[in-house]
């Protein structure tokens, strides 16, 4: 916590983004935990084959037992609440957030949006001219509740984050490292000194 309270500024969402063909899930639960450790209220783990997402569970059951084992007594000041369908109920002094997203959480769910607003026009609940950014935001369902991501660490030799939510990321600030297999807590904690170091023009 130390750590995270010595940079200039913590993002407050962080995209892990995963473009290796092989994913582990003990190196994405020491990024999860980490995460959480330096006071990230929100945490996104992505990969482009669903990989994570379809084994949710393998991945929490990891993320509970790298607390255990990096926190220890101190785990319950570092409480996640998984945000997944499948997991609401489990939800431990909610500190930090997780959602697991995969490709259908991206374009897909921009797809849904805009049907359910074309539905509420053909209903008349809604005109052409009230879809605005807001609106849109209020319709997409993979990050309901979630801010947009201001920083993506995305792993692997692949320059493209593979779908990982294209309408959010328009600000976000995106660093690459090489792989998340054996990734150091230095890796990690060179990546948000790099994040808290840039400066940000908003597109000016």
């Amino acid at each position: 916590r130390a750590d995270g309270r010595a940079l200039r500024k913590l993002p407050v969402h962080v995209g892990l983004v995963v473009t290796e063909e092989e994913p582990s899930y003990a190196d994405m639960a020491s990024l999860v935990v980490w995460c959480m450790a330096v006071g990230i209220s929100y945490v996104s783990v992505y990969d482009h084959n669903g990989i994570f997402k379809r084994n949710n569970s393998r991945l929490m059951d990891e993320i509970l037992k790298q607390q255990q084992e990096l926190l220890g007594l101190d785990c319950s000041k570092y409480a996640v609440e998984f945000a997944n369908h499948d997991k609401t109920g489990q939800v431990l002094n909610c500190q930090s957030t997780l959602k697991v997203l995969s490709p259908e959480d991206g374009k897909a769910d921009i797809v849904k949006a805009a049907q359910n607003f074309c539905q509420l026009v053909a209903q008349q609940q809604r005109t052409h001219s009230d879809l605005d950014v807001n609106m849109l935001d209020n319709l997409l369902s993979s990050t309901n509740g979630f801010p947009d991501p201001d920083l993506v660490l995305k792993f692997g030799p692949v320059d493209s984050t593979l779908g990982f939510l294209p309408w959010h990321i328009r600000l976000t600030e995106i660093i690459s490292l090489p792989s998340h297999l054996n990734i150091s807590y230095e890796d990690f904690f060179s990546a948000l000194h790099h994040y808290a170091a840039c400066e940000q023009r908003w597109g000016k």
